[in-house]
């Protein structure tokens, strides 16, 4: 039954993900919004709410180790597998402007993490009010940067077919319900197949919950790059890995402090490294070729069989 399960967790995934993908990218033409920003806001929030939901419930029930390990494990899947799928289908092109911004923004609240955490080893509430102030600012600079697009666009309605707006919130409420339902179903599922192997609550966390919950950002972000949504594909991830560290950490820090293990100091100096490395493949010739999506994916490997041995 448990695998029936997990089809059916998939299932809700990738329907969820084509809807709000769907939705997402018709608001972005209707609102004349860069997908980009549509992608670092709306979607990268939606796709995140597993990750939200699961650290602030594991911060809640005093496992906060799990809520650490689940952010980071989940930006290092984040960029490696969904950036490196979504090449494989086809070159992601990347904006000059996000290699230049947002990219590295997202690097250096990676870097703010580390200080914070090496920081007598703790995440504390002082630290995840810092977090949560940093997301709100960097909330008001996409909305800012928003209405600048939207001023300066000169696009008209008329060249897209726009779906209605009753259409688009039906198809962004109900495909990020049925994302995070299906989120959910694929996680229970794969962690008590984990279970029946004895694999340890530990390496689940690090492996089976943070791949798990981040199905989201590579179902969606792979319809997207299907569907011509480049912009929206590459802004979810970038947008998902600031907030998971900004918001989800940050409320999950504040509600209860988290202890700072070395081996999530590692884990996060392994992903800003292999943040710097997606950032030189996108920047090389401003998009990620399969080659490059194919490296990505076999350094993520690497970094699974470091994480079950170690």
């Amino acid at each position: 039954m448990v695998y029936i399960f997990l089809i059916a967790g998939f299932i809700l995934l990738i329907k969820g993900a084509d809807f709000f993908v769907e939705g997402s990218s018709s608001v972005a033409k209707r609102l004349r919004v860069p997908s980009l920003i549509i992608g670092m806001t709306i979607v990268a929030m939606g796709t995140s709410l597993p990750e939200c939901s699961v650290s602030i419930n594991a911060s809640i029930a005093g496992s906060n180790g799990l809520a650490i390990s689940n952010a980071i494990g989940s930006n290092i899947f984040n960029l490696m597998m969904v950036c490196g799928v979504c090449a494989l289908f086809s070159p992601l092109p990347v904006d000059v402007g996000t290699l230049k911004k947002e990219f590295p923004f997202s690097m250096i609240v990676s870097v703010i993490l580390l200080v914070l955490g090496w920081i007598g080893m703790v995440l504390g509430h002082i630290d995840g009010v810092i977090l949560t102030v940093i997301f709100a600012a960097f909330l008001y600079w996409m909305v800012n940067s928003a209405r600048k697009a939207r001023a300066s666009s000169k696009q008209q309605e008329e060249e897209y077919e726009i779906l209605p707006i009753w259409k688009c919130i039906f198809y962004i409420v109900g495909g990020m319900v049925a994302i995070i339902i299906g989120g959910d179903v694929v996680v229970d599922s794969a962690t008590e197949i984990a279970h029946t192997f004895n694999l340890s609550d530990n390496l689940i966390g690090l492996t089976i919950v943070a791949m798990g919950t981040s199905l989201p950002e590579l179902v969606t972000s792979v319809v997207a790059a299907k569907k011509n949504e480049a912009d929206l594909a590459f802004g979810n991830v970038i947008g998902s890995n600031i907030f998971n560290i900004l918001l989800v950490l940050g409320v999950a820090a504040a509600i209860s402090p988290i202890e700072f293990a070395m081996e999530n100091f590692i884990d996060g100096v392994v992903l800003v490294l292999m943040s710097v490395v997606v950032w030189i493949f996108s920047y090389s010739k401003h998009k990620i070729e399969r080659g490059e999506g194919i490296v990505m994916v076999l350094m993520y490997a690497a970094y699974m069989v470091y994480i079950c041995k170690r």
